[in-house]
């Protein structure tokens, strides 16, 4: 396994355990919108550029549902 790949591995990895956790905490939305957008960089770097925009569009869209959940919110 070379660096990209590690790279790659943690990015979707974070992703995933974030994404189990966002509906306990809203602040656990925003990891998970940093994760997509190194899941993306990581698309990218690997030549998926298909995977690397729909991981830039999912961490616009996890910005956006962190910017309107309301902060006292669970």
């Amino acid at each position: 396994m070379d660096a990209l790949q590690l790279f790659g591995l943690l990015a979707v990895t974070a992703m995933l355990i974030r994404y189990a956790l966002e509906d306990h905490r809203r602040w656990f939305i925003l990891p998970f919108a940093a994760a997509c957008a190194l899941g993306s960089i990581y698309g990218f770097l690997q030549g998926a550029w298909p995977f690397g925009l729909v991981e830039a569009v999912w961490a616009v869209v996890a910005l956006r549902r962190w910017s309107v959940r309301p902060p006292l919110m669970a």
